[in-house]
């Protein structure tokens, strides 16, 4: 059985849901979903691995922000990075499809480490907002590039 997903507004105005769960938001092939607008959806990309020289990591990231134009921040250990950028995508499926793709995809072009994407966080612009508004967002971020923790 299929159920319908709802969504509750934010009451901003800047969100897609109105707060009366209508459920016609795009969310996959239930019918609903027939507006092909693109939103922001924000993405908190971690991955992980066998420890690399912090200079190559850096090295890697810095090009991969070069070849990624939205990408926000990145923050790096000799094991591990967690990148946040924003991606214009119509629904959360092709944003979370493209994200899982962005790090494969860009091995060998930014000479990244052969690192396991071990975690993804997808979230639309309201929520982002909203969290944030609230103080349950993410860590400032640093500004605009590539850091070490």
């Amino acid at each position: 059985m299929r159920r319908a997903l709802t969504s509750v507004g934010t009451g901003d105005g800047h969100g897609q849901g109105n707060g009366h769960g209508n459920g016609d938001h795009g969310h996959g092939d239930d019918g609903h979903g027939d507006r092909d607008e693109s939103r922001l959806w924000h993405i908190t990309l971690s991955v992980s691995g066998k420890p690399a020289p912090l200079s190559e990591v850096r090295r890697g990231l810095e090009q991969l922000a070069h070849d990624h134009p939205f990408l926000l921040t990145s923050r790096y250990a000799d094991d591990h990075a967690e990148i946040r950028y924003w991606e214009e995508a119509r629904d959360l499926h092709d944003a979370a499809a493209v994200a899982l793709r962005l790090w494969g995809e860009h091995r060998s072009s930014a000479q990244l480490p052969p690192w396991e994407i071990v975690g993804l966080e997808v979230i639309d612009r309201a929520t982002y907002h909203q969290r944030v508004a609230e103080g349950y967002g993410p860590p400032p971020a640093h500004p605009v590039g590539v850091h070490p923790y």
